[in-house]
């Protein structure tokens, strides 16, 4: 059985739109045309595709199933387009990093990635290691050297840690609470030091880190967070000068064979002018950050 992909965007069209009339709209054809062209693909298929009613067209089960299928052919044809027309190739750069790394990335997402490159961007976020070894990112943004022999490393700076606070002297911050992190983000070395030093005034907990923000923000406690997050929040004040015992160092790593790909190496480069141009907000120095 050979479909038209004309035929299957016309029906797509009225499946998503739920009648002829809409579809019209989008098609550019009557609605008499296209409700010829519906019935001559379900007696091609052999099964009607719709419920026809004064409301609209509701899918049968069988309009489902080839909905879906039709929608896998639309994503081929889009991609078979982008190819033709030179707007992304087929390379997805992979960027591995922290939560609260990965957001800074998105925030400046212009610096990093445009419509014109011929490549997407996929931000992975995890607080444990992710395996480039493994090809499971192409690029990672960790604290410290990679010992791996099959990465390659680039040192991009420092990372300062401080308690924060909402400003105002009210709820937990009054009682001198803290605000800790369950779950994996418990794991981080702050989320350790925190507990070690101030578990028992720990009061609430959040299992990840922005709904921990969202808490200290909100006057739950204190918490300890990155400089570049707590100085880049207006409603949040740091209690005192970085943590030294908390520094960490800020690598760039990705795999050797792979560093020298056109994609890999132009976000790499990209994220390093970045950093080094944010790197006194990362020491905790307090500089203005330009995607606040």
């Amino acid at each position: 059985m050979n479909f038209s992909w004309d035929d299957l965007r016309l029906f797509l069209d009225v499946a998503r739109l739920g009648g002829l009339s809409a579809a019209s709209r989008t098609s550019g054809l009557s609605a008499a045309t296209l409700g010829r062209r519906v019935t001559a693909l379900e007696r091609q298929v052999g099964e009607s595709l719709f419920v026809r009613s004064q409301s609209g067209y509701r899918l049968t089960l069988s309009g489902e199933e080839l909905l879906l299928r039709a929608e896998e052919v639309e994503a081929a044809m889009l991609s078979l387009k982008r190819w033709k027309d030179g707007a992304m190739g087929e390379r997805v750069v992979r960027v591995s990093a922290g939560p609260w790394t990965s957001a800074f990335l998105a925030r400046h997402i212009a610096r990093i990635w445009t419509a014109a490159d011929r490549f997407g961007l996929e931000l992975v976020t995890a607080n444990a290691k992710i395996d480039i070894g493994r090809r499971n990112a192409d690029i990672g943004i960790r604290n410290q050297r990679p010992s791996e022999q099959w990465l390659a490393g680039r040192l991009l700076g420092r990372v300062a840690y401080g308690l924060y606070a909402r400003p105002e002297l009210t709820s937990g911050v009054a009682a001198g609470y803290f605000v800790g992190v369950a779950g994996e983000g418990g794991s981080t070395h702050s989320a350790r030091w925190l507990n070690a030093r101030h578990g028992n005034r720990i009061a609430m907990r959040g299992n990840d880190a922005m709904s921990v923000r969202e808490l200290v923000a909100a006057g739950a406690g204190i918490s300890v967070f990155p400089c570049f997050v707590g100085d880049s929040d207006a409603r949040l004040s740091r209690m005192a000068g970085p943590i030294a015992e908390l520094e960490t160092e800020q690598w760039l790593v990705c795999h050797h064979e792979e560093r020298h790909v056109p994609a890999v190496r132009a976000v790499t480069e990209r994220i390093a002018d970045l950093m080094r141009e944010s790197a006194p907000l990362f020491r905790g120095e307090r500089e203005a950050d330009q995607g606040r």
